[in-house]
């Protein structure tokens, strides 16, 4: 970790972090807007991006690797994002505690695909975790999942086609939709050939 990002999580963190507990987006941030969860911001490139162009939504990043958050949060601190909270913690836990039908949208791009099949049970984006991010979504609220892993991207369409909560919004995988930016690490892989799979369901009305 860089000595920036040590000092952003020191100084920033605290005041853009959401503390353990049940969540209450309200509270969190102040306000009452639509809310999108995104599971592994990474450097929070692409996170920051969309809270900037989409100021009347807000953004909940959760991420545990220490200097993505400090990444993130000197984002956050350089555009003046007064959208966008963290939540420094494993993923499968949070999705635990955040209420039923609260979501606007959930983001997943570019999970671990754990490429060897030993491995394949570490994959994040299996039935049961499927089910309880669907009960996390309001009705009408999506779930956008990018892979530029080709084997993972057919597992998770099939995952996510299974799931009765879920319908596909496209036929199989859909076009990357307007508000996912293109990452430096995705116009490296685009320029070498490698394909980017973009998944876009939408939660059933219930």
């Amino acid at each position: 970790m860089s000595p920036a990002q040590q000092r952003a999580c020191e100084e920033l963190l605290p005041r853009h972090a959401i503390p353990p507990g049940r969540f209450e987006w309200k509270v969190a941030f102040g306000r009452t807007a639509p809310v999108v969860l995104e599971i592994g911001f990474g450097m929070g490139e692409t996170t920051a991006v969309m809270a900037a162009a989409q100021p009347d939504v807000d953004f909940v990043g959760v991420e545990m690797h220490l200097p993505g958050v400090g990444a993130l949060l000197r984002r956050i601190e350089a555009a003046g994002l007064t959208n966008v909270r963290i939540v420094r913690d494993d993923a499968v836990d949070v999705i635990a505690r955040v209420p039923h039908d609260s979501l606007a949208g959930i983001h997943v791009y570019f999970p671990d695909p754990w490429p060897k099949k030993r491995h394949h049970k570490r994959r994040l984006l299996q039935a049961p975790f499927v089910r309880a991010l669907g009960g996390c979504l309001a009705d009408g609220g999506y779930l956008h999942v990018a892979t530029d892993w080709e084997p993972y991207a057919d597992e998770i369409l099939g995952v996510l086609t299974a799931e009765p909560m879920l319908r596909n919004a496209a036929d199989g995988f859909a076009t990357r939709p307007h508000w996912r930016p293109l990452t430096k690490f995705e116009q490296r892989g685009l320029a070498r050939g490698h394909a980017v799979f973009d998944l876009l369901f939408t939660k059933r009305p219930t």
